[in-house]
């Protein structure tokens, strides 16, 4: 059913930004306001939320039965068929709320073809909404952030399972295939995103997508993976050694961990993104390693594996209790290897940051032994 609480917020903060309404596709904000995940595809179907509090749910009927359970209690669906097309429909939610000629924003879950479709086929003025709850779904309450606590605690159990189960033969796919099994094993059954194996030089790479090479004695595998509990995103990453690390190996591992930890302590209310990204960047630049790092230190995390905040160079909004985001620095050295260590990280409100990932981070604890 539709959070009525959150239409409230988001009403509000329509009319600070000056729009009559905003139009919501198939995307994690239509999840946050209406509980319904789904997937876009060529029929037009989401929520419009006025400055007022009104909504209407735009359906194609092949979708009516999935978006009356969701929206139950939505006074006006904009009914449509195959053969007429949607823009009718659009138009009759519309003259419902009165806002033909408005103000109408439209999120990330909205085509670019139906955006241009509306505007000619009806009067109004259209704007970008792609971040228009980013303030609200920033901030999580206590029970959002219960989930996430539970669904970083069932990621964590699943590396476990993953040090116990990788050995030297494997490869990069074969580890990846366990992962979707480990996480339903530990309570959670859809994977927040395709999770990355990089073994060896690969993990030089840190978006690696590949899977073919096999694991060999001495190497090093970056496992970066994630999943969904109750719909809110887990994500992770951890570094593992098979055997014994090299000299080089240990000394850049241990880099990593300062950095990392450097980034989780200056998480606190009041810090900026950048802070944060300072703190730990500063770590690796002080060590010789800055080139070897260069992507942000963190993203926002919850109904979305990426949202807002960005612990990132030039954010310096202030963090707010309820931000959730990772702490992920790296080190990616080109043909040789790569390290990054990542935690979940809560801002509190007695002015702390929460580590919700609790999976050893020390050297011995990520080395595969036996």
């Amino acid at each position: 059913m539709i959070n009525r609480k959150r239409v409230e917020l988001l009403a509000a903060e329509l009319k600070k930004l000056g729009l009559d309404a905003v139009y919501l596709g198939p995307s994690a904000d239509l999840e946050y306001i209406g509980g319904l995940d789904t997937h876009p595809d060529e029929r037009v179907r989401g929520l419009m939320v006025s400055k007022d509090g009104r909504c209407f749910a735009m359906t194609p009927l092949l979708y009516r039965e999935e978006m009356v359970n969701a929206f139950g209690d939505v006074p006006f669906y904009a009914e449509w068929n195959d053969h007429e097309g949607f823009t009718g429909a659009f138009r009759r939610g519309c003259e419902h709320l009165g806002i033909v000629g408005g103000k109408i924003a439209f999120n990330d879950g909205v085509r670019a073809v139906d955006m241009l479709a509306v505007r000619d086929a009806m009067d109004l003025q259209m704007c970008n909404g792609a971040g228009i709850l980013d303030p609200l779904r920033s901030r999580k309450d206590e029970d959002e952030l219960a989930v996430m606590r539970e669904a970083s605690r069932i990621v964590d159990e699943v590396v476990g399972k993953l040090r116990d189960f990788i050995r030297p033969g494997m490869t990069e796919r074969q580890i990846a295939k366990k992962i979707p099994e480990f996480f339903e094993e530990a309570g959670s059954n859809e994977i927040s995103f395709a999770p990355i194996v990089a073994g060896g030089p690969n993990g030089s790479m840190p978006h690696y997508g590949g899977d073919q090479r096999v694991i060999e004695e001495n190497d090093v595998i970056i496992i970066d993976l994630g999943g969904r509990y109750k719909s809110y995103c887990s994500d992770t990453t951890r570094t593992f050694f098979t055997g014994t690390p090299t000299e080089e190996q240990k000394k850049v591992y241990e880099i990593v961990r300062q950095a990392q930890a450097a980034g989780e302590a200056a998480v606190k209310p009041g810090a900026t993104g950048q802070d944060v990204d300072r703190a730990a960047r500063q770590v690796i630049i002080d060590a010789g390693y800055g080139e070897y790092f260069f992507n942000r230190v963190g993203h926002g995390i919850g109904l979305a594996v990426h949202e807002s905040p960005y612990m990132i160079e030039g954010n310096d909004k202030p963090l707010e209790p309820g931000n959730v985001f990772s702490v992920e620095p790296g080190i990616y050295l080109p043909g040789k290897f790569g390290v990054r260590i990542e935690n979940i990280v809560a801002v509190r409100a007695d002015g702390t940051g929460e580590a919700l990932n609790h999976f050893p981070r020390d050297l011995d604890s990520v080395c595969i032994r036996g």
